[in-house]
């Protein structure tokens, strides 16, 4: 089970990949589509709560977990495989040429790669592009909300 957290009002488009295709992201040049997903809900929530306006605790959020089946192959990245610096923000464009390569060549629906937020976890990146990305079960959404502590520090 994997998961990923969005606005309410993009639920029809949380595993299409457009965000990641617009803008890019740590494992993807802009123009390729990816779906960024974590090992956990609490994964996804920091990965979320990171990238988030210090003054805008969102109310719109929902939870989404996936399904991969054992029978969709998985790529893993090691810490070993990465450059030095490889958690730095903005990311190093090694790791953005690595996640890009990785879903032109087609070789997996999905590659494991170490958060950058807490290595000893896994973030799963989808390629929307992939026959067995339909073999991969999308859930219902449930509703997510931060807990309004997270914000006290942060202002």
């Amino acid at each position: 089970m994997v998961w990923r957290i969005c606005s309410r009002r993009h639920i029809a488009q949380a595993y299409d990949g457009e965000g990641a295709h617009i803008f890019g992201g740590r494992w993807n040049h802009p123009g390729t589509r990816v779906v960024y997903t974590a090992a956990t809900v609490s994964l996804a929530a920091l990965e979320l709560f990171v990238n988030l306006d210090p003054d805008v605790c969102p109310d719109d959020l929902v939870a989404i977990p996936a399904e991969i089946p054992r029978a969709v192959k998985v790529m893993r990245v090691e810490l070993s495989d990465l450059p030095r610096g490889w958690q730095r923000y903005p990311a190093p464009v090694q790791l953005q040429d690595l996640g890009s390569r990785w879903v032109a060549d087609g070789a997996t629906a999905v590659l494991a790669v170490p958060s950058a937020v807490i290595p000893q976890e896994r973030n799963y990146l989808l390629n929307p592009a992939h026959p067995d990305l339909r073999r991969i079960r999308i859930g219902r959404p449930e509703p997510f909300r931060f807990d309004l502590r997270m914000w006290k520090s942060r202002r």
